[in-house]
């Protein structure tokens, strides 16, 4: 039993539902991102690298609007899609997307950062609400599609499109405010780099700032409390 809850929580930790893998009864990634960014692209998110070739501009810099594809990877099938609500710094940033942390979530303005070796954004880990703390897994990227005008549009649920909450959402303000998220990350970073000069390898950043605000949470998993509370117990006792 305290088996599979441990396995049940490295899957929550993950950030492991991204993409399509939970059918059609739920929001998915693609319309959602296709509403927000307004790239008009269709079909599954692994294919939308290769659909905007010739149709937009592609590359490996993060900018306002722009649409992050990533690779199928592990229980990633399909790809995901997220959009870039706004640039941090080279190595942060905050996106939009739909159907990450919990089957159907809009999770607005939640941090991504890039922990490629070239900083150029191929490896990726993101924010997963249920236990306010980036994901465990490091997610393969494409890159990035921008739009022809940057510009976030809004997101109007549609019973059509599939049921969805509105499961959290980041005060973007408080990451330029001086104070305990600032302070997560300098401190954060500082660990990193002080590892990375004794591996004598270039640092990446990797930070765990407590910052989400949760609007509307309604657990799709009554569970979800349970299983993380039973394993941390677990990891107490052990």
């Amino acid at each position: 039993m305290i088996r599979k809850m441990v396995w049940t929580a490295a899957l929550l930790l993950s950030g492991m539902t991204g993409a399509q893998a939970w059918g059609a009864s739920v929001l998915q990634c693609v319309p959602y991102a296709r509403t927000v960014s307004g790239v008009d692209l269709y079909g599954d998110a692994l294919n939308w690298w290769d659909q905007a070739d010739g149709r937009f501009k592609r590359g490996h810099a993060p900018k306002k609007g722009a649409v992050l594809a990533f690779r199928a990877f592990g229980p990633m099938a399909l790809g995901h899609v997220a959009v870039v609500s706004r640039v941090l710094d080279d190595r942060r940033i905050l996106i939009r997307h739909a159907n990450w942390s919990v089957p159907g979530a809009i999770e607005e303005d939640v941090l991504a950062i890039d922990v490629s070796d070239q900083g150029d954004w191929s490896q990726v880990r993101v924010w997963h609400s249920p236990t306010g703390q980036m994901g465990a897994r490091t997610n393969p990227t494409f890159g990035f599609i921008y739009p022809s005008k940057a510009k976030l549009h809004d997101f109007t649920p549609d019973p059509a499109l599939g049921a969805s909450i509105r499961f959290a959402r980041v005060d973007a303000d408080r990451w330029d405010r001086e104070g305990a998220p600032v302070r997560a990350v300098r401190t954060a970073q500082a660990i990193v780099e002080a590892k990375a000069e004794r591996r004598g390898r270039a640092p990446h950043l990797r930070t765990d700032p407590a910052i989400l605000q949760f609007a509307d949470n309604a657990p799709v998993e009554r569970s979800l409390s349970a299983i993380i509370a039973d394993v941390k117990r677990e990891t107490m006792v052990n």
